[in-house]
């Protein structure tokens, strides 16, 4: 039987246009990997604690439009088997309107595939591996924080700034993604930039080495000018210790990236003078905002809950937290109501928002943009550990690889240009 066909009216036709609303639900479950255990777990367990102690801020300031905020954590410690499994309960069973996921670039390289196959919007919250948007085409997966090449370029331009005139380099990297990947980007750099400086040594440890003396002794014996890791956590910890008990600091300038989240707990094992990087402008005495009452608020606060000031996980779950209440406030507003996880995915494109630092800006790709904080270690009145001094903070804008372009492509398509890239300079005593 055919049914009478009616004109529809202006207002019928902008509904149709609008994103639909949603029924209110009791909860937004949000779905959290993050290593609570293992080596990692000095970066992973704080990332829990600034989790908690945000939803409870946002449960308090009244939701996310009027409704609280669920979290649901996974341990990425357990291995790759077990937290894909865990993924999927918490999706499927759970029903998670969101995920953060995760730590690893391979737990990413693993995840985002697999968001995009169960349809549920997925941060990547902290992990860095370039390939995830230059390898695939994502509608559910965006990357709220920086991926590996301004965080490595900008760490090259630091050592640009600071020493120019290094003509050796050696490498201790963490045998899986981030480690491999990082390390291509800053050979890169060098061979097209500086391609006078002399690799004398590539030396990869294991994920979760205890022992680094192999590597220490090769380094001693070759004596390179700059000494780089972007290793990070329990691995960088052990490293840096058995490195200092060794003299090895005395040798080399040791340059590495992700330190500023093992400054406290290498309190003195540490010495004056290393390029340290922060993954993103993450400091707790953020030259721009330590003196801002809301940020000072908050590192006092996780300072008295944890027992430790904030590092740079904790900002980079403040940011997926952040990205999240301006994707669900942009699509109310859209919806002209409570927003479905549809809308709420479709407002992220191109949305903007601030954690606990500078702006962050999703672009087309779904790639944050975000700003790069480095300095070099230093004795301050008042810490137990060297803080960072001599700081730039540069520019997402002109270190990113551009959309739609490989990273290593483009790196290699540089010139000398490049090097008169400029950030905000900062000093701890201004």
């Amino acid at each position: 039987m055919s049914r009478l066909r009616m004109p529809l009216t202006a207002a019928a036709l902008t509904a149709l246009a609008l994103p639909a609303a949603a029924d209110t639900p009791d909860t937004i479950r949000v779905g959290i990997t993050t290593f609570l255990s293992g080596p990692a777990s000095v970066f992973g367990v704080p990332g829990r604690q600034a989790a908690e102690m945000l939803a409870e801020q946002i449960n308090d300031r009244g939701g996310l439009q009027g409704v609280p905020v669920e979290l649901f954590f996974v341990d990425e410690g357990t291995g790759m088997e077990t937290l894909l499994s865990e993924y999927r309960r918490l999706v499927d069973t759970v029903d998670v309107d969101v995920m953060f996921s995760g730590i690893s670039s391979g737990t990413c390289n693993n995840i985002a595939p697999l968001a995009e196959d169960l349809e549920i919007l997925n941060f990547m919250w902290d992990c860095g591996t370039q390939r995830i948007f230059e390898e695939g085409d994502y509608q559910w997966v965006f990357r709220t924080q920086a991926h590996a090449a301004p965080e490595v370029l900008s760490t090259f331009l630091y050592l640009m700034d600071h020493a120019p005139d290094f003509e050796t380099i050696a490498v201790v990297n963490q045998d899986y993604a981030w480690g491999r990947d990082s390390w291509a980007i800053f050979q890169a750099a060098l061979e097209t930039l500086r391609p006078d400086v002399e690799v004398v040594a590539e030396l990869f440890p294991a994920f979760g080495a205890a022992d680094f003396s192999t590597e220490i002794s090769r380094l001693q014996v070759l004596r390179p000018d700059v000494v780089l890791s972007t290793s990070w956590g329990g691995d960088l910890d052990t490293f840096v210790r058995q490195a200092n008990q060794r003299g090895l600091f005395n040798n080399s300038l040791f340059v590495l990236p992700l330190a500023e989240s093992s400054l406290e707990r290498l309190g003195f094992d540490l010495p004056e003078g290393v390029i340290v990087g922060a993954r993103g402008d993450h400091y707790f005495l953020h030259p721009e905002f330590r003196d801002d009452d809301d940020f000072t608020g908050f590192m006092d606060a996780f300072k008295e809950r944890t027992g430790d000031w904030p590092i740079y996980p904790v900002f980079h779950m403040a940011q997926a937290f952040a990205a999240l209440e301006a994707a669900y406030d942009a699509a109310a507003e859209a919806t002209g109501g409570f927003p479905d996880r549809v809308a709420v995915r479709d407002a992220m494109e191109g949305i903007s928002f601030s954690g606990l630092g500078r702006e962050v800006t999703i672009r087309d790709d779904n790639q944050g943009l975000e700003d790069q904080l480095l300095g070099v270690t230093r004795r301050a009145d008042g810490f137990d550990f060297n803080i960072m001094d001599d700081m730039i903070i540069y520019p997402a804008a002109d270190i990113t690889t551009p959309v739609g372009q490989e990273t290593l492509s483009w790196i290699r398509a540089l010139d000398e240009s490049f090097l008169e890239i400029s950030g905000d300079r900062f000093s701890h005593e201004d």
